[in-house]
């Protein structure tokens, strides 16, 4: 008999995955609309999902505002516990269920996206997919949108330039940058170290500076990140970059140091025309859904 009481207790305490991964969209996404959206559940399931966890716990996890919502101390520690507990669930199915799809995918992609935004994101695909080979080529979004039209890759993630007819899946920060310890920016005119001609951050830094009236001259101007890092860092230039791939080795200005704001960068997912390979769907879909913004 105090076996089974003792049974009772242990499953009274599992958690239920559902209402974890309710959680964590809940924090990711900041409301329990957008977090519905996410995940299939309307506005009211999710926030009754919530309810039911802090419940089971016996604690609050969220402090909850009249739009928007945040994690307490207790949810922050919790939050850590719910994501590697979801990982495990993923990865225990995933080892059981996943597709064997085969074949290689050329995968093109931005160096700035290649460095920080996608390690993340195909380390996943190919814990989830090993069969399937991904040969990443990187090259400035203008370049990979040719390439896309000419069938040279399969697939490419692009910065969306003005009146390009894609579809753009997340918005991404773009920041100006500047070395931590000298102040180009109060140069007249500004140095500005830009991506090369034709690419959306390239038109986002100009057109700021000049539709606020600052005068600036070009510093430097590459297809290369790590050559405009370098120029930036060396306190030569400010820069526009995409938040994500912003290094430790710069710091973040804006119009606290008199700069104007900057557009966010229109993200898409082009591939070529024609039939595909099942690899190159499944890549095609991984990469929608882990790189939408649902913000």
């Amino acid at each position: 008999m105090a076996s089974i009481r003792y049974i009772n207790r242990t499953m009274a305490n599992l958690l239920d995955i559902d209402l974890l991964r309710a959680f964590v969209a809940v924090v990711e996404t900041g409301s329990f609309s957008r977090a519905g959206e996410r995940i299939g559940r309307s506005q009211s399931a999710v926030s009754m999902q919530i309810k039911r966890l802090e419940q089971s716990i016996g604690k609050r996890l969220l402090h909850r505002g009249t739009k928007t919502v945040a994690l307490n101390s207790v949810g922050a520690d919790f939050l850590v516990h719910a994501r590697q507990i979801l990982k495990l669930s993923d990865e225990a199915w995933t080892s059981v269920t996943r597709p064997e799809e085969t074949g290689c995918v050329r995968l093109g992609v931005p160096d700035d996206y290649a460095a920080f935004l996608l390690p993340p994101v195909l380390e996943q695909f190919s814990a989830e997919h090993p069969l399937v080979t991904v040969e990443l080529i990187c090259e400035p979004s203008l370049s990979l949108t040719k390439a896309i039209a000419d069938g040279k890759i399969d697939l490419a993630i692009v910065t969306r330039v003005e009146e390009q007819p894609v579809e753009v899946i997340r918005k991404e920060p773009f920041v100006w940058v500047a070395s931590p310890t000298h102040v180009a920016w109060k140069s007249d005119p500004v140095p500005v170290a830009l991506f090369a001609p034709g690419s959306a951050a390239r038109t986002n830094v100009i057109r700021a500076l000049s539709e606020n009236g600052y005068t600036y001259r070009n510093a430097y101007s590459s297809a290369s990140l790590l050559g405009l890092v370098a120029v930036v860092q060396a306190g030569l230039a400010v820069a526009g970059l995409a938040k994500c791939s912003v290094p430790p080795s710069l710091c973040i200005i804006g119009v606290n140091e008199g700069l104007p704001p900057l557009n966010d960068l229109e993200v898409s997912i082009l591939r070529k025309s024609g039939e595909s390979g099942p690899a190159t769907d499944c890549l095609y879909n991984f990469l929608y859904r882990s790189l939408t913004d649902y913000r």
